[in-house]
């Protein structure tokens, strides 16, 4: 587990339902060709929503690398939001990533976000982002473009406090 994972998930003791990770995936960003603007964007819309986000990095476009850190934030938050790597590019591996760690998917969510994505742009429906569960964490990929992940995020925020509910066992509704 890296430092800084290590050091939020010691200042949590109790895992609450409104924690998060926020992960841009970009090779563009990870050597500092281009500022993170997906990222931060992200992280704006959660704490909105009442999260409180306890990590945040940008990583290569490398599906081992990613994976290893969903595994890391899924030990300290209750969601993970990625952004970028979801597009056609051979380079895009983030859903990839993603599969490999997920325990179920959620293609609801995923289809909630391409439907509203396409009400903006065509585009959307090239967004190979997914969304699942390991153990009592929530996973969601958006597109990497500031603009197309706030987007997806706002489809589907309002689900996610519900989701992670019945995550946690709270199924009394």
């Amino acid at each position: 587990m890296t430092a800084d994972i290590k050091s939020a998930a010691l200042t949590t003791s109790n895992r609450k339902s409104k924690t998060a990770a926020v992960l841009t995936i970009s090779d563009s960003s990870f050597v500092g060709v281009r500022e993170d603007a997906s990222g931060p964007a992200v992280v704006r819309e959660l704490e909105a929503a009442g999260f409180t986000v306890l990590h945040r990095s940008i990583l290569p476009d490398e599906r081992d690398t990613i994976t290893a850190r969903l595994i890391e934030c899924c030990e300290i938050v209750r969601l993970v939001v990625t952004t970028g790597g979801t597009g056609i590019a051979v380079r895009d591996v983030t859903p990839e990533a993603t599969l490999a760690v997920l325990e179920r998917r959620i293609e609801g969510i995923e289809q909630k976000m391409r439907l509203e994505g396409t009400k903006k742009t065509q585009f959307a429906v090239l967004s190979r982002g997914v969304c699942g569960i390991r153990g009592k964490t929530l996973l969601l990929n958006v597109p990497g473009s500031p603009a197309a992940a706030v987007d997806s995020l706002q489809a589907v925020i309002g689900i996610l406090p519900h989701a992670l509910e019945l995550l946690e066992g709270n199924t009394e509704h």
